[in-house]
């Protein structure tokens, strides 16, 4: 390897290794997925109430993420950074040892601390520590990572938990993690904290009705998206009556999607940027109200599910990338409250499908998705149609300036 190969590696080592990190932080979130019902065996519990860790904890998150960003706003990120990466190892070790389901919670909650600073700082730090003029891609990167946990990261534990145990799937994802953050404090520079915001930007963002609007456009998506998502392991199992087998491939298949798409993601989002977030949605409502219809075929199912892992990485990276937009002044207080937001989604999306299993049967999930994911859609365009009416979109919503620019002082 070359000189100026070995420099332009270790300029992108930062970002690779936060890539990196966001894949095994996602991996912890989204595990449960595919762990429900092994943790339900385990403690002799209903998979509905098991299903309410993906709430609690996603629900942790959404109220801690702003205040955490408040409290650390002036600490410096990559010292904040290492600590957060402490506390995720801790937590998964108690994970791996829980005794019973409080204790597994209390775990749980631990490591939706350490998720809520993580996901609010990581966004402004991968462009800070990007090459010039990369950094829409570094932040692709960065997806990129978290889309990882849905092809390797949830697939590979699920096949853990089935050789061993769900406990060994959460110990395996302390241990990594341990090394990655070696790796973070080798290559990670030293960021002062920076146009991450404070308590007074909260009035200044909240006078922003494009930003509000596109907070109200996620929540709504991701609420539909994880109405269908938390359950598919019993939905593909239990009414499906697929394997567990195609199932671990399903979930392959969907994350593979998912970071198919990040490779394409930049180009089309640079000159269609509402196109690629309205389509998003519609593919992921699509997606779920086919699901059941299709059941009767391997390849339909499967298509489907590809369609839905593309359909959620081009609507999470979207809206990322836009919130960073509408709020270059106060980054990480932006971005705090979009990983609450989702988180809140997320949350509410288990317990919707929760209650749904419980009063209308998991056979409903996709369908009860897909409705809220068209009200999610209608927003949208009302939400355009508003802004286009009062010519205020070319300030706010429309073909976006570069991405990368730098934030406002």
């Amino acid at each position: 390897m070359t000189t100026s190969r070995r420099s332009a590696l270790s300029v992108w080592l930062p970002v690779i290794s936060m890539a990196f990190a966001a894949f095994v932080f996602n991996t912890s979130e989204f595990a449960p997925v595919g762990l429900l019902k092994g943790i339900a065996d385990s403690f002799d519990m209903h998979i509905a109430d098991t299903g309410l860790m993906i709430t609690i904890y996603a629900w942790v998150v959404s109220l801690v993420s702003l205040p955490a960003m408040f409290i650390f706003s002036h600490n410096e990120r990559r010292k904040l950074l290492l600590g957060v990466f402490l506390l995720f190892v801790i937590s998964h070790l108690l994970s791996a040892l829980a005794w019973n389901f409080t204790v597994l919670m209390i775990s749980r909650l631990g490591v939706a601390l350490a998720h809520s600073v993580f996901w609010a700082i990581t966004a402004a730090m991968v462009m800070r520590v990007a090459p010039e003029g990369k950094k829409t891609q570094a932040v692709s990167l960065l997806i990129a990572g978290s889309s990882l946990a849905s092809i390797l990261g949830l697939p590979v534990g699920r096949i853990v938990s089935e050789w061993f145990s769900w406990r060994m799937t959460l110990l395996l994802i302390g241990m990594v993690a341990g090394l990655i953050m070696l790796v973070v404090w080798r290559v990670m520079p030293v960021l002062p904290s920076q146009n991450a915001g404070s308590l007074k930007s909260l009035p200044s963002l909240m006078r922003r009705p494009a930003l509000l609007g596109l907070y109200v456009l996620v929540l709504l998506t991701v609420t539909a998206h994880f109405t269908a998502y938390s359950y598919i392991e019993p939905l593909v199992q239990d009414v499906m009556k697929f394997s567990g087998g195609f199932t671990t491939s399903l979930l392959f298949v969907y994350g593979l999607a998912g970071l198919a798409g990040t490779l394409v993601f930049s180009r089309l989002y640079g000159r269609f940027p509402l196109a690629v977030l309205f389509s998003a949605i519609g593919v992921i409502s699509l997606s779920m109200l086919l699901l059941l219809p299709a059941a009767k075929s391997h390849g339909w199912v499967t298509l489907i599910c590809a369609f839905w892992g593309l359909g959620i990485t081009f609507m999470t990276l979207a809206g990322q990338l836009k919130i960073l937009e509408l709020a270059s002044d106060a980054t990480d207080v932006a971005t705090a409250m979009f990983s609450g937001i989702y988180n809140i989604g997320i949350g509410g999306g288990a317990l919707v499908g929760s209650q749904v299993i419980i009063h209308s049967g998991l056979t409903q999930i996709g369908y009860s998705g897909a409705t809220l994911g068209i009200m999610a859609l209608a927003w949208g365009l009302m939400f355009c149609l508003y802004f286009m009416r009062r010519a205020q979109m070319p300030a706010v919503m429309k073909e976006n300036p570069a991405v990368g620019g730098q934030p406002a002082e």
